[in-house]
């Protein structure tokens, strides 16, 4: 019953949150008074509520969010196992580690537009939003290796913990809540990057090509509607992918 009732409080605050920076906006909507510089959140709204009846929007939508997850899966695929190989050779760790430092650091528009001499404009989102996530479950994931309790792990070799019951019942809990931050703020990334060089790279029915169009004809309301499409699902992944972790984490560390 309290767990309800905190859960009905929380969502009531955001409700009012957002309700409040509703007519924020409206506000100065009406205060411009031009839809062309700022359209209200009612216009955006139906505007919104149009694109999602045409075929047009959910083949973007799917376009946009198959690329981008394939490229945060391969960078949390790349990340995490360049994390440990670094971690156990210092050779490795040598070689990878300042060009991952230096991917991490560098403009993401300037990869954008270097990926667009190799590749073809549908597969540069991918590679980019892979590009972004990959440094940073390396960093995460490594350091949470070397933070592992040195006593348990002398434990473990005294009690000849097979590598699976070590990685278990040692790494995996130390691993799950630095990984699964790490992943969650790269999920963001991922999206937010990945949009961006769609609109850039404009592959033929992506969000981003379709952001790109509606600034071109200055059609502001789609604008602000594929916008407000970019955030909601950039929410909803994080989310999704957080509740994920917990369950799976719940399950592999009990």
């Amino acid at each position: 019953m309290q767990t309800s009732t905190s859960f009905s409080h929380k969502f009531l605050r955001i409700a009012l949150a957002a309700l409040f920076w509703l007519a924020v906006w409206q506000a100065l909507a009406w205060w411009v008074g031009l839809n062309l510089l700022l359209p209200g959140p009612l216009l955006v709204g139906q505007t919104l509520v149009d694109l999602l009846g045409t075929a047009g929007f959910r083949m973007a939508a799917f376009n946009s969010l198959l690329g981008i997850l394939l490229g945060f899966l391969a960078g949390v695929g790349a990340g995490s196992l360049l994390a440990w190989l670094t971690w156990a050779s210092p050779l490795l760790d040598a070689l990878f580690s300042p060009l991952l430092r230096l991917i991490r650091t560098a403009p993401v528009a300037s990869f954008i537009i270097l990926a667009l001499l190799w590749l073809t404009s549908r597969t540069v989102p991918m590679v980019i939003a892979g590009l972004m996530v990959a440094p940073i479950l390396w960093s995460s994931t490594k350091a949470a290796l070397e933070e592992a309790d040195q006593s348990l792990l002398e434990m473990a070799k005294a009690y000849r913990f097979s590598r699976w019951t070590t990685f278990r019942l040692i790494y995996l809990p130390q691993l799950l809540p630095h990984w699964t931050a790490a992943a969650a703020t790269a999920m963001g990334l991922a999206w937010k990057s990945g949009i961006a060089a769609e609109v850039i790279a404009l592959p033929r029915d992506a969000i981003g090509t379709n952001l790109y169009r509606a600034r071109l004809l200055l059609n502001t309301e789609e604008l602000f509607a594929w916008t407000v499409l970019v955030i909601c699902l950039s929410f909803l992944l994080e989310q999704f992918f957080i509740r994920l972790m917990a369950r799976l984490g719940r399950r592999y560390t009990i």
